[in-house]
């Protein structure tokens, strides 16, 4: 991680610039392994010292800390604090979001076939029997767990006519479909 300890009309010493990477380096350690940059700003106020810290921690997320103490170092603790948590609380969603995914139910397979008519053959004697449609695609598919909303986008996104899905609150299979007049139907069996 990339750490830039700076100060506005402030001469920092050595020894807190190297207490700053350390302390930095340890608590994006705990929470992020691959934080980006990391950017710390000292400058003089009425009471000391104001340290500004601005954490960029990856996939676009940013973090931000500031303290204001008589002494350096105070004011650099109690900023780490703040953005310490910020992080800790981040962390904690996504861990709970990922759980809550893990939670719901996996989606079931289902068997996907295209049918197309035959071609009417008049040369054919008419004492054959219809053999109905033809399978010419047969795939498998995922019916997932998912709102009514959830199954409009999925279906709209992957440009499909039709949807199926199970209810993600009570679990019976429901249908979404493109309707010939352009809007959204849905077939759900009900109670």
């Amino acid at each position: 991680m990339q750490i830039t300890v700076s100060g506005k009309q402030v001469e920092l010493s050595d020894a807190l610039r190297k207490r700053v990477s350390d302390e930095l380096t340890g608590i994006t350690g705990k929470y992020f392994e691959h934080a980006q940059e990391a950017r710390v700003s000292f400058s003089r106020s009425r009471l000391g010292f104001l340290c500004d810290i601005s954490l960029h921690a990856g996939r676009g997320l940013t973090m931000r800390g500031e303290a204001e103490s008589a002494d350096a170092y105070a004011a650099f603790d109690k900023a780490a604090v703040h953005v310490g948590k910020r992080l800790r609380r981040y962390r904690r969603r996504v861990n709970e979001h990922a759980r809550d995914e893990a939670q719901r139910a996996r989606p079931e397979a289902a068997r996907q076939m295209i049918l197309r008519a035959e071609a009417e053959d008049h040369e054919e004697p008419e004492t054959a029997a219809p053999t109905g449609p033809v399978v010419i695609a047969e795939t498998t598919t995922e019916i997932a767990h998912l709102s009514v909303n959830e199954a409009v986008m999925r279906m709209e996104l992957a440009d499909h006519l039709v949807m199926m899905f199970r209810d993600v609150n009570s679990g019976v299979l429901n249908v979404v479909y493109r309707r010939p007049d352009g809007n959204i139907g849905w077939i759900d069996p009900g109670d």
